[in-house]
């Protein structure tokens, strides 16, 4: 079937049009990349911490849709979720907060070993998180200039690998005012709020496990 002259004429000018908005759409985005942020390990701990000989397994988090993005997540009201543009976590958030857990728990000097099932540790106890919280909320009533603030909730269970059972369970929230509504404020309050829940719950683990793993000599795996 041959095509009218006109019909191709017009065809042309149609594709060529598209062609031109689709990379002016895509030049735009390229002038304006996301702004990417990372989140610090916990380096400061008790000194009283006990010292644990077992090796620990730290889970990926759990999340709801919400949160399981590398977008950060304000809250404009209770039932509504919204994302700063233009500003990004380097990782989905369960996988940063991973992460980061291991890296507090190497940081305390008080564990044999830690990481993550990838690596093929031969986990004596398993630490399974649940990220429950991780996004800013507006503060009705608030000062101008302290109008957003940071949510974190972890919920952490320490499982038995031999006996393949819950031995402890708690959650561990933390709140921090934002300076400002923009990105880098908001990640510095992120930062903070993350840093003292981390402290806790890592605390509370080595602690606890500690305390079983007393009661409960075992061999240690090799």
């Amino acid at each position: 079937m041959k095509w009218p002259a006109r019909m191709m004429v017009a065809l042309v000018a149609f594709v060529s049009l598209n062609a031109c908005t689709g990379l002016g759409s895509l030049t735009k985005a390229v002038k304006q990349p996301n702004d990417l942020y990372v989140l610090t390990p916990k380096s400061t701990f008790s000194p009283a911490l006990p010292r644990v000989s077992n090796q620990i397994e730290v889970e990926e988090p759990t999340a709801t849709a919400a949160v399981d993005t590398d977008r950060i997540a304000v809250h404009p009201t209770p039932l509504q979720v919204q994302y700063l543009p233009q500003a990004r976590w380097v990782d989905r958030a369960p996988l940063l907060v991973q992460a980061l857990l291991i890296e507090s728990f190497e940081n305390t000097g008080k564990v044999a070993a830690v990481g993550r099932s990838a690596v093929g540790l031969r986990a004596e106890y398993m630490i399974v998180p649940e990220l429950r919280e991780f996004q800013a909320h507006v503060v009705p009533g608030a000062s101008q200039d302290q109008t957003l603030r940071v949510n974190v909730r972890l919920n952490i269970k320490i499982v038995d690998a031999y006996e393949d059972r819950i031995i402890g369970s708690r959650s561990f929230q933390e709140y921090q005012p934002s300076a400002s509504d923009a990105a880098p404020d908001l990640a510095a309050a992120f930062d903070e709020a993350l840093g003292d829940a981390m402290r806790d719950a890592v605390e509370w683990s080595i602690r606890s496990i500690s305390a079983h793993a007393a009661r409960n000599p075992r061999p240690t795996l090799n």
